[in-house]
């Protein structure tokens, strides 16, 4: 076989297996922790059957490209050399501590530098609209509907009501996720698939996706466990919903891809200030740490995805 295609193939399980551990989790994380009496595998299914029809309709609608034009500024490099699969290393490294780093400038701004200046743009965008939207909502509705979901628990003829909601705004939001972060896992594979190609990275994603399940989120997962009652089903459904929205907005804004784990982060920060003000009636020190702690860990990953860059960059150039 060519080894620039198995380099290339590599390339892709390596981002595809990051990825998915990384940024996947912060999508499903609230649906894993509200459904965690269900067993792994139903589960998986139904983000699986998502995941399947999200992909085909995009490498359908776009001519063999599942990025959805997303990596238009992203050309396959030629030649493809050994160093482009460095980044789902250093982003395998990172997970494993459950530090919450975008993908998007860790893996994108390698292929292409250039483009790290929209994509921090869009970001911060993402995280400042999703961190007003969070407060402003939650300011408005959490002593009449956060308070009553913290005080008791859910009775069985809500659960016939939220679990069929939980389940489709969570469908709705990993839909919106998968069309901004495909890019950062086919950026490794040529833009204009064939047949075969998509059916085996759909397998190989699938049985990622299968084993992140099994193993119940990993590390990250403990980042939305850490926030006020997202394990309640009623509160993740409401998170799932904004969060797919503002996704939404942005992908409908222009294609220039971006960290949705910035906006993931600024969702759960400004729903945190908001319901612990409302509820507290002020935003304890520990909390302000927390967050700042989720803010900081974000930013590490950009520093670390420039520096990443310019070093290989310095090594080829010696």
């Amino acid at each position: 076989m060519d080894p620039t295609l198995i380099l290339m193939w590599l390339g892709f399980i390596l981002a595809g297996y990051s990825v998915v551990g990384n940024d996947s989790i912060q999508t499903l994380g609230t649906f894993l922790s509200s459904n965690e009496n269900r067993p792994w595998y139903v589960l998986w299914l139904f983000a699986g059957s998502i995941l399947t029809v999200t992909l085909v309709y995009g490498w359908y609608s776009y001519g063999g490209d599942v990025s959805y034009n997303r990596l238009e500024k992203y050309p396959l490099p030629d030649p493809f050399a050994w160093y482009y699969i460095l980044p789902p290393f250093v982003l395998m490294a990172l997970t494993r501590t459950g530090i919450p780093v975008s993908t998007s400038f860790l893996i994108l701004t390698f292929f292409n530098e250039k483009n790290l200046t929209s994509m921090v743009t869009k970001s911060m965008m993402g995280y400042l609209v999703a961190f007003g939207a969070a407060i402003i909502l939650y300011i408005l509705i959490t002593k009449a509907v956060e308070k009553r979901f913290i005080e008791t628990e859910v009775s069985e003829q809500e659960r016939r009501i939220w679990v069929p909601l939980q389940w489709l705004s969570t469908g709705w939001l990993w839909s919106q996720w998968l069309i901004q972060d495909f890019a950062n896992i086919y950026v490794y594979l040529p833009r204009d698939l064939g047949g075969g190609e998509l059916a085996i990275s759909l397998i190989i994603l699938l049985g990622m996706l299968a084993y992140i399940f099994a193993q119940g989120g990993g590390a990250i997962q403990g980042i939305v466990k850490a926030k006020t009652n997202t394990v309640d089903i009623r509160s993740a459904t409401i998170i799932d919903a904004i969060y797919g929205f503002v996704l939404f907005f942005f992908k409908e804004l222009n294609n220039v891809p971006m960290s949705t784990t910035w906006v993931f982060i600024g969702l759960l920060a400004g729903r945190e200030i908001a319901v612990r003000y409302r509820l507290d009636k002020k935003v304890a020190k520990e909390t302000w740490k927390m967050l700042g702690l989720d803010l900081g860990k974000i930013f590490f990953g950009l520093v670390v995805s420039i520096l990443l860059v310019l070093l290989i960059k310095y090594v080829l150039a010696a």
